[in-house]
C-alpha cells in the first residue's frame, strides 16, 4: 500500500500493512512499525547533524497525517497519532499512544510520556520533559531560553496528570508538579505545588484543584480529572484509577 509517488529508501525498515500516501518520503535510517499509516507529502526520517545518527523509529499502529515532518533520530510508541502539518525534531523520545494536533511544533531533545495529549498550534522547545497522561492545549508554549536570544537552554519539565489550558506560557526551566492546572492565558514563572490551580499574569496559586466543581449538574469535584475522564484511554489505565481512588476512599487519603 505504497503509493506510486512516494519516494521510500531501500533501507528503510518497515512492518507490515504500512500504507505511505501520495509523494511522501521515506528516508534511510528509519523504521516504522507494522499497521502505521502515513498520509501525503510526509517526510519521515529527514537527515540531520544532529540526529547523531540514529534512526528514528514510529511504533506499531501509528497514523501521520498529511505534510508532517520528522526529522531523523527519534523514537516514538506504539500508536502515535498527529494531526496535519506537524513537525518532530532530532532526539524526540516518547511513549505510547502521544497524540500530536495540527500544526504543533516539538523542536528535539524533549522527553515525552505515555498518553500525552498535545491539542492544535502547541510549541515544545528543546530539552522540555512532559510526563505521563499530561493535557496541552491550543496555543500552549513551553519556552527553553531564560534571556533570548542565547545559547543557554533550560527546558521546563511537566510531571503526570497536568493540565495545561489555551495560550499558557510555561517559562525556561520551571517545573509544574503532578495534577496541577495552569489557567487560560497564564504565564508561569516560577515551580507550582501539586495538585493546584495556578492562573495569571505572573501565574498565582489560587485554590486546591479539587475545589474545582464539575459543570454538569452534578458539582463533583473536576480535579483529579482522571476520576471522572476516560475517554480514549485503555481499559487497564481506567481500572488502576478507579482502584486507587477506591483505596484512597478507604483510607480517607486526598490525591
Amino acid at each position: 500500500m505504497i503509493h506510486s509517488s512516494a519516494i521510500v529508501s531501500p533501507d528503510a525498515q518497515l512492518g507490515k500493512n504500512i500504507i505511505i500516501g501520495p509523494y511522501s518520503i521515506i528516508h534511510e535510517n528509519v523504521s516504522i512499525g507494522e499497521g502505521t499509516e502515513i498520509g501525503s507529502h510526509c517526510e519521515i526520517g529527514l537527515p540531520t547533524p544532529l540526529a547523531d545518527n540514529k534512526e528514528l523509529v514510529i511504533g506499531k499502529q501509528s497514523l501521520i497525517r498529511s505534510h508532517s515532518i520528522f526529522y531523523a533520530g527519534s523514537r516514538f510508541g506504539d500508536r502515535l497519532i498527529t494531526g496535519h502539518r506537524v513537525s518532530v525534531r532530532e532526539l524526540t523520545i516518547a511513549g505510547e499512544n502521544l497524540q500530536i494536533g495540527t500544526l504543533c511544533d516539538i523542536q528535539g531533545n524533549c522527553e515525552i510520556g505515555n498518553y500525552v495529549r498535545m491539542h492544535s498550534n502547541v510549541h515544545v522547545g528543546k530539552h522540555s520533559k512532559v510526563g505521563n497522561f499530561v493535557w496541552i492545549f491550543p496555543y500552549v508554549v513551553l519556552t527553553n531560553d531564560p534571556h533570548p536570544p542565547s545559547s543557554v537552554m533550560k527546558g521546563v519539565s511537566i510531571e503526570d496528570y497536568v493540565a495545561l489550558s489555551t495560550m499558557s506560557v510555561i517559562l525556561p526551566g520551571v517545573t509544574i508538579r503532578r495534577g496541577t492546572l495552569v489557567g487560560a492565558h497564564s504565564l508561569v514563572s516560577k515551580d507550582t505545588n501539586m495538585n493546584v490551580l495556578v492562573a495569571g499574569n505572573p501565574a498565582k496559586e489560587i485554590c486546591e484543584a479539587s475545589k474545582i466543581r464539575l459543570q454538569d449538574g452534578s458539582r463533583m469535584p473536576a480535579y483529579p480529572w482522571r476520576r471522572h475522564f476516560h475517554h480514549g484511554y485503555p481499559i487497564d489505565v481506567v481500572e488502576d484509577w478507579n482502584a486507587e481512588f477506591q483505596d484512597n476512599e478507604v483510607r480517607g487519603v486526598k490525591k
